[in-house]
Formats: C-alpha cells, sequence, structure tokens
C-alpha cells in the first residue's frame, strides 16, 4: 500500500480487468490513470490503432470531445474573477445575434411559430446548459429544429472539425434559428458550451485557443493539450474508431494520419473540440481537487471552483429535461460538468463530479476520497450510457481503495 493508501494487490485487479476489455476487442488500447492523495498509478495498455504496432503510450493523444467542457467552464470563471464577464448578466453585450430571441411554441412545430423571450440568455444558463437550445435526445428527424441544426452545420452531433464555419458565421447561423424553450426553463446537452467558447474569445479579445494557453494550458503543463494535433505529435494521436451499437464491431471514425484534428478548425468547439493526454487533463483535475491552486499557481479562486461543482439545477428543472433515464436521480449539474447527488454505486459518490467524452474518455474528481481520475480509450460510445470499460476503471479504481 502507498501513500495514496491504494491497494497493490487490488490495482493488480484493475490491470486485469482493463486488460481484458483490449484482450476482447472492445478498444484497441487504453490509458487509464488514478491519482490519490499524491500517489499516481497508471496503466497503459493495447495499441493506439486496431490491429496496428504502434504500442499504446502514455502520452497518446486522445480526441477528448465533451471533457471539453469543464475545461471552457473554468475559463470562463477566470473571466468572472476579472470581472470581464458576471454570471448573471445578459450575454448579447458580446453575443448581439442572442439579442431578442424567440422561443418555439413546442418542440414539434414549425419554426415560424413562436412566442418571444421571457428574458434575455446569461452566462449563467450557458454554464448550466440552460440557455434553451441544445441537442434534442431523440432519433434523427423527428423535429423540424433537428433538420434546421443539421442543415446549417452547427456540428451539434459527433464532433467533426473539418466541416463546422468560423465562430462569427457559426453565431449567424446559430442566430437563425428560435430557442427550444425559454431560457432557464430547463437544461438542453452541449450548445451552451459551443456558445459559450465564442462568448470567451470575444469578453478577451483573443483566440479561444490563444486564451486558454495563456490562462489555463500553460499553467498547468497541459503541452499536449489544443484543439489540433501538430504535423510532429501525430505519431501519438489514437486513431478514433465508432463501434457498431448492434455488432460492436470497431468501425474507423478518424484515421490518425490524416486525422480532421491534424490542423486548426475554423471553429474550436468549446463544447467537444480539444485533443489531450491522460497526464496533461489530471493537471487539470489536480487543480480542480486542490480548489483552484496548482503547485505554486492559483488557477481559480476556491470560491469559484465550489460554484463550478454545486448542482446548479433545480428539481424543477430536472424533471423538465431529458437525457439518460435515471440520470437525475442521481446527479445534476454545476459550471460545464455533472454533481453527484447522492450514492448509487461504490463510485458514484456525493460530491463526486467530472464528466465523460463521447468518443471514449472519463474524468471525475471526489473531494471526498481525495482523488481523480481519467480514463482515455479511442472507442467511441454507442449510448449515453457509460460503456463496460468505463463502468469497469471507475469500479476498479474505487475497490482498490485500502483504508
Amino acid at each position: 500500500m502507498g501513500a495514496g493508501d491504494l491497494s497493490k494487490a487490488r490495482l493488480g485487479r484493475m490491470h486485469a480487468v482493463m486488460d481484458g476489455h483490449v484482450a476482447n476487442g472492445k478498444v484497441p488500447g487504453l490509458v487509464a490513470l488514478i491519482n490519490r492523495r499524491g500517489e499516481v498509478h497508471v496503466e497503459v495498455i493495447g495499441t493506439q490503432a486496431a490491429g496496428g504496432n504502434r504500442p499504446m503510450r502514455r502520452d497518446t493523444i486522445f480526441r477528448i470531445s465533451s471533457m471539453t467542457k469543464p475545461v471552457i467552464a473554468a475559463a470562463a470563471m477566470i473571466l468572472v474573477e476579472e470581472c470581464t464577464l458576471r454570471l448573471d448578466e445578459p450575454v448579447d453585450r458580446l453575443l448581439p445575434e442572442l439579442a431578442d430571441r424567440k422561443v418555439l411554441k413546442r418542440l414539434g412545430g414549425p419554426l415560424s411559430d413562436t412566442v418571444p423571450a421571457n428574458r434575455p440568455i446569461t452566462l449563467r444558463d450557458l454554464l448550466t446548459f440552460r440557455m434553451g437550445f441544445g441537442i434534442v435526445m431523440a432519433p434523427p428527424g423527428i423535429y423540424p429544429i433537428q433538420a434546421a441544426m443539421e442543415g446549417l452545420r452547427l456540428g451539434q452531433g459527433p464532433p467533426r472539425p473539418a466541416i463546422v464555419p468560423a465562430p462569427d458565421e457559426w453565431m449567424h447561423r446559430f442566430a437563425t434559428l428560435p430557442l427550444i424553450h425559454q431560457p432557464g426553463e430547463r437544461w438542453m446537452y452541449n450548445t451552451g458550451a459551443d456558445v459559450l467558447g465564442v462568448l470567451i474569445a470575444r469578453a478577451s479579445d483573443w483566440p479561444l485557443e490563444t486564451f486558454l494557453r495563456e490562462r489555463l494550458f500553460d499553467p498547468l503543463g497541459m503541452k499536449d493539450t489544443s484543439f489540433s494535433v501538430p504535423a510532429e505529435k501525430l505519431d501519438r494521436l489514437a486513431t478514433s474508431y465508432a463501434p457498431d451499437p448492434q455488432t460492436g464491431t470497431l468501425k474507423l471514425y478518424d484515421e490518425a494520419k490524416d486525422s480532421e484534428w491534424s490542423r486548426p478548425p475554423a471553429f474550436p468547439s468549446g463544447g467537444a473540440g480539444l485533443v489531450s493526454t491522460a497526464d496533461d487533463y489530471l493537471a487539470f483535475g489536480r487543480m480542480m481537487l486542490a480548489k483552484g491552486r496548482y503547485g505554486s499557481e492559483r488557477i481559480l479562486s476556491r470560491p469559484s471552483v465550489e460554484a463550478m461543482t454545486t448542482d446548479q439545477l433545480t428539481s424543477a428543472q430536472k424533471a423538465a429535461s431529458d437525457f439518460v433515464p435515471g440520470f437525475w436521480t442521481t446527479r445534476g449539474w454545476g459550471f460545464g460538468m455533472s454533481v453527484v447527488t447522492a450514492r448509487d454505486n461504490l463510485w458514484s459518490v456525493p460530491g463526486r463530479y467530472g464528466w465523460d467524452g463521447g468518443l471514449g474518455t472519463s474524468w471525475y474528481a471526489d473531494p471526498a476520497e481525495e482523488m481523480t481520475g481519467v480514463l482515455m480509450t479511442q472507442s467511441a460510445w454507442t449510448s449515453p450510457n457509460p460503456p463496460s470499460v468505463c463502468v469497469d476503471f471507475w469500479t476498479s479504481a474505487y475497490q482498490a481503495i485500502d483504508d
């Protein structure tokens, strides 16, 4: 047993379980990392591509998709602390495209059948995904608003950075759509983070990546985290797969050699655009767990981290919000991440916070256990429910606690 009170024998069990997922072909490879009280344990298993000869490396680069959201929320809070942005101020001061919003009378109605928004959209709405717009949790093509979103190429499905327009054009297109619900009425996934990325760039007067680099990535030593992978690092980018939902057969999603992430995107997506490594994201997780401090550097204040990791949703907002069945029974939403509100298994601990990436990644931090962990795979989720490799990683991490 080490300083983090992790059982060496039980960490061996984690290795066996993770190795089993690679052996059965569910994922070509993975990097699994946990840090408890300063003790780090890492598993590096498999290859960077299915059937390939590039071994998985601890510094392999992965597309972290929705694990971008907590990072963007932290960036916004830096600007809140500097009084450049204010949580409850309307965002149309910097995003005039969002002024005087119209709202659909009903989800299935024509886009012209609207009423005026009851109030403006605020920064808090973007951070908590209560802006009144997001991904509709229904099969494609059911509602007119879905077809309109798809036609405008707003990037609200699986990440495809090559097809999404630049931020000003993105905002222009988005502004042609009505909101789906009144601002503040209910939680809707994803779009708020993309709008937030545009807001951060305009508020800071820097490109989004530049702001993130200067204020988060460089101070945290996140040298491989970016919206694209330069040519000299492409040998470390894992090939990405999307399993067939019925058969589980791995289908190519994005090859490393000519990846969509091999060049800077026109639209740096605050919702799902970043690539990163396990150790880079661990640095972010350690900063959050330390209430905003990283070594001698203070990135955020303790009150900011506490606000980010507190459930911000009311019971009524949860009841009105569609997501994974049963999700809101034990979870809420803070700023850019989920927050566990009730225990329902050995790793769902009240106060635990974090989020997952639909292309095969997961990060959470647990203040009560003084632990944070990162799972990186290159196999996409086939539903909003976590795949077995993710469930087994977190189960293995918590069963290794030995105090």
